[in-house]
């Protein structure tokens, strides 16, 4: 169950880079008026550089996992998750070839929502793997470490509108 509290229902966003994750979390946790939590390697990696080691992965799924109890204390009834280690896991795979074990054992959200990789990539600064082959392998990756941690999930896809619609239909039926 979800951390805070038993009436806490975590929903996140998982996937490849560059598919509307971040933007959709932000824009939702507003509308909808609940707090969400932000993806934590993206500021460890704008402050500390994207030449990542296993070392590096461990301490974003730390501070990640840190970001989600702060953000589950207050007990709200949602709480989305920009991300959380199980896409860290992806990461390890997709970067090292392997999942250290820690990655798997943090706790899971109540239900996560795949997005796929067939919007346009925009590069950021932090992103690494927007050519076509390897987004494609990046996000395969991300859906069998889905499957690897017997996790409830849903694919979500196709244009910025209708992966907003998509998104919010899932989150009305599970609230």
């Amino acid at each position: 169950m979800a951390q805070g509290g038993d009436a806490v229902i975590q929903i996140c966003f998982h996937g490849a880079e560059s598919t509307g994750k971040s933007v959709l979390a932000d824009k939702l946790a507003r509308a909808l008026g609940v707090p969400w939590v932000p993806e934590y390697g993206r500021a460890y990696c704008e402050a500390r550089g994207t030449d990542l080691t296993m070392a590096d992965l461990l301490a974003i799924a730390e501070g990640q996992q840190a970001a989600i109890d702060a953000a589950s204390a207050s007990d709200p009834p949602l709480l989305l998750l920009d991300t959380d280690q199980l896409m860290t896991a992806a990461w390890a795979e997709m970067l090292f070839g392997e999942v250290p074990d820690a990655l798997l054992a943090y706790p899971k959200a109540d239900r996560y929502l795949l997005f796929s990789a067939d919007v346009p990539w925009v590069e950021d600064g932090t992103r690494l793997f927007g050519q076509t082959a390897q987004r494609a392998r990046f996000a395969d990756l991300a859906e069998a470490v889905l499957q690897r941690a017997g996790v409830k999930w849903q694919r979500i896809g196709g244009t910025w509108p209708e992966r907003e619609a998509q998104v919010r239909a899932a989150l009305t039926d599970l609230t």
